[in-house]
């Protein structure tokens, strides 16, 4: 495609630069220079990098933004609400399934008319799990009432997010806005960008906050009833209203752009037309693709071929009238979705111009629709060309052979099915008959005999060698451990985290036993389901025919922040007391991700969203007690263990197991260590769980029917070391023993010895 010298040159009236650098660095420099008053996320691929860059950024002094690091997207939305509801400026992120989990409130959000910036930096919805991008999510954004500007590249997503603010908080719209960007594609691909040099420019560009008589809840002259209970016919009209807002929004945002063009020399029409003044055959695409299919059209033009493309820079509302325009001389068109409405005959896209074309009365023209590029499928100009095919092919043939099909997917052959590679794990090795378990009807307990460990060792281990984890990952070490306590035959599920990816890429499978997968949020509630489905199986006689010798031990493993999305969902199952066992491997933050802080991250450590600089020293609040948590549930018990006490984990595997067949819900949480976000060598993880355990950090105890045992007491042994002794053997707590830092180490160590002193307390009396 010929180079737009007037693109790449500075232009407009205000001054610019020139940066270099991604799609969601400049979502985030766009935030920083609008200097929101405040961001609730939480991490998930690919907008993760949003938050990261403004905590940097934040760490750093460049501004002023409060960052809310949420329990789960659900709850960054309802953050985000709250804050636009008290009248300030309000920005997210977030890609996905993610967005899934917020959707309930995304309709809250506009049908209040409450404004904010969203960013949805487009993934594809699982299952299965991919995290690549496509348009799946964008698409259940369509009906929720919020106005969506998409963005082709980086520079996109710098202008559309200055733009959005201006767009949400305009008086005849007022309603939050998005701005969609491909995951992976736009998001984290570097490219040349022009940003305003200052940021006076910027606030003179957006304007002040909205005027007085702006209802929001922090005027206490002008209180109001928030989100009422509405019966009809009020209900209507609101939402008459709101659809008055969203159609006004198309108007005000061509009025926006045409001012941001004269200010910076870039225009984003509501529709980008490349080539249309004659073209007889045009593609649609949106975002990243539409870039490329502008090189196909040049291509086929210097054929002879009149070709053209169109690309919306908005799509909600939907510019109808335009595209039937642009359309209205064209013989055929091709409609490209990233994503399917299955059972729709097409994807969304490809529907709504249909609609748009009946409407306007457009009659006289082909309409081809492919769904492509799902799950960060590559879009080449090879593509381009194809889906310029297929008009062509209509075009011909007087009529679509093909109204809708897949472009890009390869038919399954039978040949090529996955085969079995390992064979099932016999039962016999399973259940070796070396740990014996028996309750002690005197004391209430449960007593373990353990034989040696090396007894163990000819045990099979229940995850195969060969997973992709990283070197010195703790993970499978300390799982494998736990395992070797379990006798007999499991049904593990994990939720999404390190141990679920590294351990499950398609076609292959590093797990000997069943195994399930399912999202952070509904881990604990999808393996009670598979439990209770257990028992009425087998109360009703219908197992017998598959060879089960004895029950299963059902296991859900979860990390990488999974006990923050999913901590309601695991108390909803604890209280239940199904007949599980949850295990949570714990290695104090989103690692799956990136290194992200956890509601488990300790309070001063650095992670890449709880940066060190001379504005904050890590993260600012204490880390969660999630065996604690778990206790006051009054489940049959609860644990902690590591591997760097390895006798002690294996034991309480064993009474686990025990308590999980006979009577409910075990909750057991193990430290694990993560030597690349944790900055420590490989070699080093044994000995900093073994420091955290004898700093009292990570203290080992059992909670047995309520009474609370601690099973190692490093003051009684005379191994306990000072709390700096092991932050000192971590890259991401050295800053903390430096004098700057002294008073975040200090509440932090004050915490860790309460903590201890009460646990303690709670060892010497069975009724705390």
């Amino acid at each position: 495609m010929a180079i737009d010298v007037k693109k790449e040159l500075p232009q407009g009236t205000v001054e610019q630069r020139i940066v270099y650098e991604s799609g969601n660095e400049m979502a985030a420099y766009a935030a920083h220079q609008i200097n929101y008053h405040v961001m609730g996320y939480f991490p998930i691929s690919p907008s993760t990098e949003v938050a990261q860059f403004l905590d940097l950024m934040k760490a750093n002094g460049q501004h002023d933004i409060k960052l809310i690091p949420a329990d789960g997207e659900h709850g960054s939305a309802g953050v985000c609400y709250g804050a636009s509801a008290a009248g300030g400026r309000v920005f997210n992120a977030t890609s996905a399934n993610g967005y899934l989990y917020m959707l309930e409130q995304m309709p809250v959000q506009s049908g209040t008319r409450f404004p904010m910036v969203l960013n949805l930096v487009c993934r594809s919805v699982s299952g299965p799990l991919n995290i690549h991008g496509d348009h799946s999510d964008l698409y259940f954004a369509l009906n929720t009432g919020w106005p969506i500007l998409m963005c082709r590249d980086p520079q996109a997503v710098y202008d559309m997010n200055i733009m959005a603010i201006k767009l949400a908080e305009d008086p005849e719209v007022r309603l939050p806005v998005m701005v969609a960007s491909d995951g992976y594609f736009t998001s984290h691909q570097k490219r040349r960008v022009m940003t305003f040099t200052h940021r006076k420019d910027v606030h003179d560009f957006i304007g002040e906050l909205p005027p007085e008589g702006y209802a929001h809840v922090l005027d206490r002259n002008n209180p109001v009833t928030v989100g009422p209970y509405m019966n009809e016919p009020d209900y209507i009209n609101n939402c008459y209203q709101q659809s008055m807002a969203m159609y006004r929004a198309g108007d005000v945002f061509d009025r926006i752009q045409k001012e941001y063009f004269e200010l910076t020399g870039r225009e984003y029409p509501i529709l980008d037309l490349y080539k249309m003044e004659d073209a007889e055959v045009a593609v649609f695409l949106m975002n990243s693709s539409s870039e490329i299919i502008k090189d196909v059209v040049d291509q086929l033009r210097e054929k002879g071929i009149k070709a053209g493309s169109i690309a919306p820079n908005m799509i909600r509302p939907f510019p109808a009238k335009q595209i039937a325009e642009a359309l209205r001389n064209v013989k055929a068109v091709t409609v490209g979705d990233r994503a399917d409405s299955y059972g729709g005959h097409g994807g969304n896209m490809t529907m709504e111009i249909k609609a748009a074309l009946f409407t306007h009365g457009v009659k006289d023209i082909h309409v081809v629709s492919r769904i492509y590029g799902l799950g960060g499928k590559d879009f080449y100009a090879e593509d381009g060309h194809q889906m310029f095919e297929y008009a062509l092919e209509a075009l011909k043939a007087g009529k679509v052979e093909k109204p809708f099909d897949y472009h890009g997917h390869t038919p399954g052959d039978p040949a090529k099915a996955p085969k079995r590679v390992l064979e099932p794990m016999k039962y016999e090795d399973l259940k070796t008959g070396l740990i014996t378990v028996s309750p002690d009807a005197a004391t209430g307990k449960v007593n373990v005999k353990i034989p040696p460990l090396r007894s163990l060792t000819k045990k099979p281990k229940r995850i195969a060698p060969g997973h992709g984890a990283c070197p010195g990952c703790g993970i499978f070490s300390g799982l494998e451990l736990f395992f070797k306590g379990i006798e007999g035959d499991i049904v593990a599920l994990f939720q999404t985290g390190c141990a679920m990816v590294v351990t499950t890429g398609f076609p292959y499978s590093a797990h000997k036993a069943t195994y399930i997968h399912n999202l952070f949020q509904n881990g604990a509630a999808t393996l009670s389901g598979v439990v209770e489905m257990f028992w009425e199986r087998k109360r009703r006689g219908e197992l017998d025919q598959y060879g089960l010798k004895d029950d299963f031990t059902f296991v859900m493993v979860t990390g990488d922040g999974g006990m923050d999305i999913g901590m309601g969902p695991a108390i909803g199952a604890a209280l239940r007391n199904h007949k599980m066992i949850i295990l949570e491997y714990d290695n104090e933050g989103y690692m799956n991700t990136g290194a992200q802080l956890s509601y488990s991250t300790p309070m001063g450590h650095r992670t890449s969203t709880s940066n060190v600089g001379k504005q904050q020293g890590g993260k600012m609040f204490h880390h969660k007690d999630t065996a604690q948590i778990m206790a006051a549930t009054n489940i049959p018990y609860v644990f902690t263990g590591s591997e760097a006490s390895p006798q002690d984990l294996v034991r309480k595997a064993a009474k686990a197991q025990w308590y999980a067949q006979n009577e409910g819900l075990v909750y057991g949480k193990i430290l694990i260590t993560c030597p690349l976000n944790w900055l420590s060598e490989d070699k080093d993880g044994s000995n900093i769980i073994g420091a955290a355990v004898d700093s009292c950090f990570f203290p080992l105890y059992e909670i047995e029917r309520g009474v609370t045992t601690i099973t190692y007491n490093p003051e009684d042994k005379n191994k306990k070391v000072p709390l700096s002794d092991w932050l000192k053997m971590m890259g991401k707590t050295k800053h903390m023993t430096r004098p700057e830092y002294d008073a975040s180490y200090k509440e932090f160590e004050r915490e860790v010895e309460r903590r201890w002193g009460r646990l303690k307390a709670r060892h010497e009396s069975e009724y705390l």
